[in-house]
């Protein structure tokens, strides 16, 4: 018998030992994620829960429903813009041109079909287009150039703008078309009361099929399971939380068109990146290029793809920004658009530093912006607070992901 042999421990892994010990196991189990610096969505979800004591115990109408169907609707366009973001972030790059690809899109759409006539959808189809050969000529330049992301799409923020400028030309604001496509957006309501109790059934049942199936699968592989019981718990508190916020939607108009939707794009966006090759190669370029291409990745053509998809996404948050106003302008996409988006994906808990990250955390970091701007609205805060107040949360969630990267390396997970 080798030394080695003889040395040899079989690798049994953590999570069956944690599930075989129940809630004593789940405990030590968070307590050393804890120490390790592996916090998960648990500081944003406890940011959210005290963002909104505090805000109904100052104001009392925080959490009406009115209020609350108002966030859903706000967090649409800055989100969809933040999931392209957590693509970005996951490959450790960043794009500051998303803005101004908002904002062009939605220009070029409302010229097309407000001024030239062209059918609304098809008006749509070209703006969207035209965001993703935007994002196909950054990621070129980025992946076969070798130019500085930061370079090439402060490059694209400045050029997408002045282009934006250029296709509204002497028209100061285009308004959208009455009841058109893009007006619709944002201001459409399920009326029906069963539309948001039906969604939220079927994101139950979608979620308790889609974790029993995969737990089969991975029992008849020989792989560790979740229980029955973990299960049914998971899906019982995910009703709770889904039923509860069709309630509260159904005391108002109903449910949103523009929350349907953004809510689609997560879980399409989350369903490609945790369980598709694609998703699994961005992971991978995240993780460590080199490693990534001696494994047979095509990094240049993942690095293109990606930056395609932030403008795709980006274009489509920018109609829904432009639904939200009620018109299309130059201004469109600029201020604090970018910033907002961005911080959304950090606070919600995507990794400035690559390879971490998931698409819910634009939906969370999206939410917990939102809260706070609301709140201090209701509040009667100067808007100069409010971005003082929103860039110390994001500089907050920053500090958080350094000191947790730090802590994981130093307990051997990073």
């Amino acid at each position: 018998m080798t030394e080695n042999s003889a040395t040899t421990v079989p690798a049994v892994d953590p999570r069956l030992l944690v599930r075989e010990r129940g809630l004593a196991g789940y405990l030590a189990e968070f307590k050393s994620k804890l120490r390790s610096g592996d916090l998960g969505s648990v500081p944003v979800v406890l940011g959210l829960i005290l963002i909104a004591v505090i805000f109904q115990s100052l104001n009392g109408h925080f959490l009406e429903a009115g209020n609350l169907s108002d966030i859903t609707l706000y967090i649409a366009g800055p989100g969809l813009i933040s999931v392209g973001v957590v693509f970005v972030l996951l490959l450790g790059e960043i794009d500051l041109s998303l803005g101004s690809v908002a904002g062009v899109s939605a220009a070029i759409s409302a010229v097309l079909s407000i001024q030239h006539g062209v059918n609304e959808y098809l008006a749509i189809v070209i703006a969207i287009v035209a965001a993703l050969a935007i994002g196909a000529l950054h990621g070129f330049f980025f992946a076969k150039i070798g130019v500085p992301a930061f370079v090439v799409t402060l490059a694209g923020m400045l050029t997408w703008s002045g282009l934006q400028g250029a296709v509204m030309g002497n028209t100061g604001t285009l308004n959208n078309i009455p009841n058109g496509v893009i007006a619709n957006l944002d201001n459409y309501f399920f009326d029906s009361v069963a539309a948001a109790y039906g969604l939220a059934a079927v994101s139950v049942a979608a979620y308790l099929i889609a974790a029993l199936l995969g737990a089969k699968s991975r029992r008849e592989g020989g792989l560790p399971f979740r229980p029955v019981s973990e299960i049914v718990l998971r899906a019982g508190l995910l009703a709770v939380l889904a039923f509860g916020a069709a309630y509260e939607l159904n005391q108002d108009r109903g449910l949103p068109l523009a929350l349907v939707f953004f809510l689609g794009v997560v879980v399409i966006s989350d369903f490609v990146l945790r369980r598709t090759s694609y998703g699994r190669k961005v992971f991978a370029v995240g993780g460590g290029i080199e490693a990534a291409r001696r494994a047979g990745i095509n990094v240049a053509w993942v690095r293109i793809s990606v930056y395609m998809i932030s403008a795709g996404l980006a274009a489509v948050g920018g109609l829904f920004i432009a639904s939200q106003s009620g018109f299309a302008d130059k201004q469109l996409g600029g201020g604090f658009t970018l910033m907002n988006a961005i911080a959304a994906a950090v606070i919600g808990g995507t990794s400035l530093f690559g390879g971490r990250g998931k698409t819910w955390s634009a939906l969370l970091g999206a939410l917990v912006i939102q809260s706070i701007i609301t709140g201090l609205n209701l509040e009667g805060i100067s808007q100069s607070l409010q971005y003082m107040i929103t860039g110390g949360v994001l500089l907050a969630a920053v500090v958080l992901d350094s000191v947790s990267r730090r802590t994981q390396k130093s307990a051997g997970r990073g």
